[in-house]
């Protein structure tokens, strides 16, 4: 029995033919021939169980059979705004990694002492549609553009502002100074069912100003733990930490 294949196809529901890179990897890496089945993904909450009707070296035409909506494996919004840090392999692990767990957007921040100030998003991008195939997940994250970090936080108030709904929202960072917001351990105070965003730094953290700036605008200073993690696994500690509390 063949094992049953995932496809990226944004608009499944109104279309018969792969995207070209999926038709190329069906045709010419699979193998795969008329009569063949396949699943189909939207990113958008739906699967959808096709057969190959025509299969030729650039092309790959589908019938849908079935259409299978999917449920939720958490129910709130779980967003991870991080810096990318300056070995690029280290954030394309996260946004795998991250995927496979479960989350719903990522944004990136150029912060003060960010040591990569511009990212190109396609190649993440690819990552996320091959990670969310790879782990049959029903929903493909978001993924921002990068942003300074003064103008996230006005995006953030001004998207709660059109919402009419606060979510919760923590920033993770290493000081202990006074003037500050008492930090707490994340798995204390996430709470399960609403909205969440976590921010984190670069590898030489926030600035002072920039936690100061985001504890004014509503963002809870909070810890991983005792262990100091570097950018990308603490970005994937939070990411685990708050899927785990909404299962």
């Amino acid at each position: 029995m063949k094992e049953v294949r995932f496809f990226y196809v944004p608009n499944a529901s109104s279309v018969n033919e792969l995207p070209e890179e999926e038709a190329q990897h069906a045709v010419r890496v699979l193998r795969m021939e008329m009569g063949d089945e396949m699943m189909l993904m939207d990113g958008q909450g739906t699967f959808y169980r096709a057969v190959v009707t025509e299969a030729t070296k650039k092309r790959c035409l589908f019938r849908i059979e079935e259409t299978l909506p999917q449920a939720r494996q958490w129910q709130p919004h779980l967003h991870l705004a991080m810096a990318p840090t300056k070995n690029m392999d280290r954030t394309e692990w996260f946004a795998e990694k991250a995927t496979e767990i479960g989350f719903d957007e990522l944004s990136f921040l150029r912060c003060r002492w960010s040591e990569r100030t511009v990212i190109k998003t396609e190649r993440i991008e690819k990552i996320l549609v091959s990670a969310m195939k790879q782990s049959h997940k029903a929903w493909k994250p978001v993924l921002n553009e990068m942003t300074d970090f003064k103008a996230f936080l006005q995006e953030i108030e001004e998207r709660e502002k059109l919402s009419g709904k606060k979510m919760q929202k923590f920033i993770c960072h290493c000081y202990e100074e006074e003037g500050l917001g008492q930090k707490v351990a994340l798995k204390d105070v996430v709470k399960a069912g609403e909205d969440v965003l976590v921010m984190v730094g670069p590898e030489g953290d926030f600035s002072l100003d920039e936690v100061k700036m985001a504890e004014s605008k509503g963002f809870q200073s909070v810890t991983l733990g005792k262990s100091r993690l570097r950018t990308e696994t603490a970005a994937l500690v939070a990411v685990h930490i708050i899927n785990l509390i909404n299962q």
